[in-house]
């Protein structure tokens, strides 16, 4: 019969081959007979997490680190916690992998009334919800399918870049069928040829016989696994180049032809202007959305775009499909002629960065200085993690560092995500990086008790939490009492979640003096470091007022008269 492994055992095995080293849960009866399977290979780490859906806001930032999450829930009341995280990641095309333990596979057969149930004897009902956030979703019922069900729901995840569901029984778990063989989890997805040929002939036409090209960076480059491509032919092309918000940080801040992010109007200065007057603009792997549109307002001309998304390109008269993003990039790379006069354009407009003045350490912390000071402290070992809010739009004008790792999550846009990611993409990060994260007060307050997780497992991440006493970026797009929250005394915390054996500090700071103190403490402390930042109720960026009236207007758009 040959060796024997668990059906547990045998899908841990499978996620220590494709790179998982920790994977996120909270205990419950349907799975507790797959977590002893999971402890029993020693190359995986348990993380417990305080709730479902921070371990799996915790996966998603593992996945963004480490290519790959993984979080293990109880059926039901565990799963539906952790659904929203889920979506999220599957709106940011992030492979994770939600594993659910579920009911005995006898109950339903029996008509067997269970607990953490919705009270009916029907138990497919979480893969069914679980079909719309992920790409594969199965149950396994039976041992002899189990190892298929497994590999092809991996490397579903694995070839998608999407969430996928895999549910095991409580009475499944344990049994036994044969170790895993080898099995390919990743295979080489090639574009049609003729098509690729064509899109790429198409592309140089156009770009070859302008004056002003323009190549802008979107945030599918990265599920895309494009970003190498992107960047070569930027380097060949000697075009200008910019990115979108979400994809800030998959190009180099310090290449020569970098110009910053575009983002209609309240793009990097100089920015919208080089890329709205060129002649032609190759977008690579953008979405296009009220968030990163800025309510709709950009002015994007569509006869002169070149939509080059992740398995198409599309020209204002035709549309190639079975184009995938890198090899399109790259063969476009070997056809286009050297072009920098959008480059030349840009630097004859460009607003010289002011040089930050010297901290005046009894000076009241505003807004824009708190950031001037991070700024200096950003290397090519930080990783910036910005929550929604107001953090998107001061994270996104820090200057990245070659080297340095940004993240955000604008498509899906879940306050407090920022703070359950932190913990995942911690531990799923090079040892040597420190992670910074930004957060506001009123997204904190969803996700808080994560920082205890952190401490518990040693981990170093520094968390500056902007306490404005509100959600300042409702405020902006529409105002009303529900915009307030109850104050916390936030810092404080810290000492609850230590207890007797926790090694995290904390700081509350009001002046320039006290925050370039507590990051020189906290850039020496082996522990989690967190310093609460009080701002004023009105201090935000002033991108943040123009784009959240921007996106109010395009939410409060008056319905057509058919639909009245």
């Amino acid at each position: 019969m040959g060796e024997t492994i668990s059906i547990g055992g045998y899908l841990a095995q499978r996620l220590q081959e494709i790179g998982v080293k920790h994977y996120f849960t909270v205990p419950g009866d349907y799975n507790l007979i797959l977590l002893d399977e999971f402890i029993k290979n020693k190359n995986l780490q348990l993380i417990g997490c305080c709730n479902e859906l921070n371990a799996g806001y915790a996966a998603d930032g593992y996945a963004r680190a480490n290519g790959i999450g993984v979080v293990v829930t109880t059926f039901s009341v565990g799963a539906l916690s952790a659904l929203n995280a889920v979506a999220g990641s599957y709106s940011e095309d992030l492979p994770v992998i939600i594993i659910s333990g579920g009911p005995n596979t006898n109950s339903e057969p029996e008509n067997q009334l269970l607990h953490h149930t919705l009270g009916e004897v029907r138990y497919g009902y979480q893969k069914d919800i679980f079909s719309h956030v992920t790409s594969e979703s199965v149950v396994v019922k039976h041992k002899k399918v189990a190892p298929i069900q497994i590999d092809v729901a991996i490397k579903q995840c694995l070839m998608t870049r999407k969430p996928v569901y895999i549910e095991i029984p409580c009475n499944i778990a344990g049994l036994h069928i044969h170790k895993p063989q080898n099995f390919n989890f990743k295979e080489d997805i090639l574009s049609d040829k003729s098509n690729l040929r064509d899109s790429v002939a198409h592309a140089a036409k156009i770009l070859n016989s302008v004056q002003k090209p323009v190549l802008i960076a979107g945030v599918k480059l990265r599920p895309s696994g494009a970003i190498d491509a992107f960047k070569k032919l930027a380097d060949k092309s000697n075009y200008a180049v910019a990115t979108m918000p979400n994809a800030k940080g998959m190009f180099p801040e310090g290449h020569k032809n970098y110009l910053g992010t575009y983002w209609g109007q309240v793009s990097s200065p100089g920015v919208s202007e080089i890329v709205e007057s060129s002649h032609a603009y190759l977008f690579a792997g953008p979405t296009f959305t009220d968030y990163t549109t800025t309510g709709y307002t950009t002015l994007i001309n569509r006869d002169k775009l070149i939509n080059a998304g992740p398995e198409y390109v599309k020209f204002s008269d035709r549309t190639y499909n079975s184009v995938h993003l890198s090899e399109f990039l790259a063969e476009l790379s070997k056809k286009i002629k050297s072009n920098n006069t959008n480059v030349k354009a840009f630097n004859r407009i460009k607003e010289e960065i002011a040089k930050e003045p010297p901290v005046k350490p009894k000076q009241i912390l505003t807004t824009k200085r708190m950031f001037g000071i991070i700024q200096s402290y950003i290397n090519a070992k930080t990783a910036v993690l910005v929550e929604t809010g107001d953090s998107w739009f001061n994270g996104i004008k820090l200057k990245l560092p070659d080297g340095a790792k940004f993240e955000i999550q604008m498509q899906y846009g879940s306050i407090g995500w920022s703070v359950g990611a932190t913990l995942g993409y911690s531990l799923g990060t090079e040892q040597n990086r420190r992670v910074m994260t930004f957060v506001g007060d009123g997204s904190f307050q969803l996700t808080a008790q994560e920082i205890s997780t952190m401490i518990r497992y040693k981990l170093n991440p520094i968390i500056f939490l902007i306490n404005n006493r509100g959600y300042t970026i409702e405020v902006e797009i529409h105002d009303g009492i529900y915009n307030n929250i109850k104050n916390w005394k936030y810092s404080e915390l810290i000492d609850v979640f230590n207890a007797e054996d926790g090694n995290g500090i904390s700081f509350k700071v009001d002046t320039e003096g006290e925050l370039r103190d507590a990051i020189k403490k906290s850039l020496k402390h082996k522990g989690l470091c967190f310093i609460e930042i009080s701002i004023d109720r009105d201090d935000c960026s002033k991108e943040l007022l123009e784009w959240g009236s921007k996106v109010g207007a395009n939410n409060s758009r008056t319905p057509k008269e058919s639909e009245i």
